[in-house]
This record gives structure tokens, sequence and C-alpha cells, in this order.
């Protein structure tokens, strides 16, 4: 998901690619260092040859759990980066807001049969969107049709302030992409009506009914999404290095850490840690959070088009095949200055968040994606090989 920021201060990546890190914890034997070895490689690959700032990846495979490290958490002051280091998750927002939902439809307060018209009257609408075409389950797979605004930056940068009916209304001002449920393209608005419906049958703020049935019943105590345009992030983090989007390996690097998230909201505003976003995904691809019905509607999969390759969509969710074959479910956020990836085994034994602070990548890879998948096939793949 990609974002735009008028933030410009010129912290630069260091020359030097600091030491990397990597390190089990307590409760796992020793020996479990050896097989994350590879992990800890691309790491530091990841920092020389990518040229990022700074990359993390948390592991948890049964009971164990290990944490590396590689680069910065900070390019002016060298400090590294930890496992209590805070980032945006962009996209990985909307599978907590999917869960909101599919908690709603298993209490009875609302059906993913029910339409956009139903809870959110006249704001589907022109340019052939039609809210009482679009029922829950296509904002939630993306087969709503429904035009992205995050894909008009000249529009959302016209305004101050993002309130979330202002984004719908810069979708509503483009022709739909297709007619509801005949394709699939990835749109934020989707989520950012999602998360007006979760308000409209509550009666509460997104971020409250986040906080109070996903991060603090599954102790997620350093997972929130912001109140308002609150550009801060809470507690420690990592700074936030973004390129522009400017392919050139010599592209002027702009600190994003402070960032108004109001304009990405549901689809994409949240804030979290890598152990949270493991517990949180093990959690949920165990069934611990959703009942089985609403469980079978999350990772149901429609297949995708012009997004992450080898890819399909659930409600929230995504599923990756790798190259080795294996499939992994989870999702992934990209915004300016923080791409992550939080992936795991369908039965939620093995977990692998990696974050990089920075949005560019040199060296054998485009972008950050091409350095997360090859983490993947090293954590996921080296069990699979004969």
């Amino acid at each position: 998901m990609h974002q735009h920021t008028t933030h410009t201060d010129s912290g630069r990546p260091g020359a030097e690619p600091a030491k990397a890190e990597g390190a089990l914890s307590e409760s796992a034997p020793a020996s479990g260092a050896e097989g994350h070895e590879a992990v800890q490689r691309l790491l530091q690959q990841a920092v020389a040859q990518g040229g990022l700032p700074g990359i993390l990846a948390e592991v948890c495979d049964g009971g164990r759990q290990w944490f590396g490290t590689a680069g910065v958490a900070d390019t002016r002051t060298g400090r590294k980066r930890s496992p209590q280091d805070r980032f945006r998750i962009g996209s990985i927002s909307k599978t907590f807001v999917a869960t909101v939902v599919l908690q709603l439809a298993a209490e009875g307060r609302l059906s993913l049969d029910d339409t956009a018209e139903q809870w959110l009257p006249g704001v589907v609408h022109g340019h052939h969107h039609d809210g009482a075409r679009v029922n829950v389950r296509m904002l939630l797979n993306h087969t709503s049709g429904i035009f992205n605004y995050t894909d008009d930056q000249e529009a959302l940068n016209r305004y101050e302030t993002h309130p979330p009916e202002s984004l719908v209304q810069i979708a509503m001002s483009h022709p739909h992409t297709f007619a509801p449920g005949s394709g699939w393209a990835y749109s934020n608005t989707n989520y950012v009506l999602a998360g007006m419906i979760i308000e409209r049958v509550t009666g509460r703020a997104l971020a409250d009914e986040i906080a109070g049935r996903i991060s603090r019943p599954f102790g997620l105590t350093d997972t929130y999404l912001p109140h308002g345009s609150d550009p801060t992030i809470h507690g420690p983090h990592s700074r936030h290095y973004t390129k522009l989007f400017q392919t050139d390996p010599g592209a002027p690097v702009h600190d994003a850490t402070e960032l108004d998230s109001s304009m990405f909201w549901a689809a994409g505003g949240m804030i979290s840690t890598a152990g949270d976003l493991n517990r949180f995904f093990r959690a949920l691809l165990v069934g611990r959070i959703l009942p089985p019905d609403q469980q079978r509607d999350m990772f149901t999969t429609v297949p995708t088009r012009n997004w992450i390759p080898n890819a399909a969509y659930g409600l929230g969710v995504s599923s990756v095949r790798l190259p080795c074959g294996e499939t992994v479910w989870g999702m992934g956020g990209a915004l300016f200055g923080s791409w992550s990836y939080a992936y795991g085994t369908r039965d939620g034994e093995r977990m692998v968040t990696t974050n990089v602070n920075g949005d560019w990548s040199n060296g054998d890879w485009d972008d950050p994606i091409g350095i997360f998948t090859d983490l993947l096939q090293t954590e996921f793949c080296r069990r699979s090989a004969p």
C-alpha cells in the first residue's frame, strides 16, 4: 500500500552497514541457532547489498523464538533495531479490521451478505459505484470493483485532514474498476468502508474496537490504531526512511517517521511489533480468535491480479506459494519508510515477521518484497528439501 508524505528530513543511511546480530530467546535450546544462520546472512545482505537502513525478523517455531537484526534503527545515532521496536504495519492492518468484522458476523450483528448501502446509505454512489450491489464480503476480499483512493495522490495531497468520508469521496470521484463481484483489484477504499461499517454497527471508534477485541485479550501490548491524525509512534520505535519511490540508488532519503496516519486508517494505519504480529497471526491461524464458520470465511480465497506473485486473497489474509511449493499464510504491508511481512504455516506452528525501515532495495532485489520472499523461502523451505 503506497502512501505520500510531506516530511523531508535528510536522514541518510550511513555508508557502513552496522554489525548484524541474532539471538534465541532463553527458553530455546542453543542448537536452534544453527537453523537460522541462513536467515541471519540474508538480513546482513539486505543491508550490505540492498542498501536498507535496517531490517529485523522474528521467527516462532513451536515454543521457540529467534530474533535477528542487521543495520540500524536510527541512521544518526547508529542505534540498533530491537525486539521492542514498533513500526507502521501498513496493510497488515486489514487483517485486524477483517477479524473485527467477522467477530461481529459471529455475534449476528451484521452479515457478510449485507450491502454497503444498508449500513452506509448513499456513501457508495456515483461513477457506476452502487452500494446496493456491493456486499461486506466483497469489501473484505477486494472483489467490489471500488476505485482505490490512494491511486489519486493529487486529491489526497489537497486535504489537510483525512476523515474516512473524504477518502471515500476521492474514490467515488473516479469510475469503478469493474462491476461488483466480476473481478479482483486491491483497493484501500474497501477497508475504509469496512472500518466505517464497524463504527456504524458498534457505535464505537474503530481503534477502540480493535483494542477491546484483539489487542487487549491477546496480549498485544504494542499494537494499536492511532486516534485521529496523531502522527507519532508511541513507545520505542525505529526511524522510518523513504526515497519517495525513486529507484535511483543515489536518490535522497527522507525521514517519514512522523506521518498523519488518518489518510490510511482502517486500510493501513496501525502500529505494532514483530512479536505482537507473530502472536496475533498464530492465534488467528490456530482458530483462537474466530469461531469455525468465520474462520472458514476468512481463509476462503479468491485469485488475485497484479499483486504479490503466487498469492491468493481471503478476507484480510493472503496465501503465498513459495518457489519450493510450500504455501504460507498471513499479510504484508508497505508504506513510506516501513515494509513488513507476517506469514506462517496454516497450522500456526511456524511464523515469521520481518520489517525493513526503508522502502527501497538495491542489488538483486527490485523492492523489499523480493527480500521478504527470499527470507520466507529460506525459513520455510529448508525442511521441505529432500
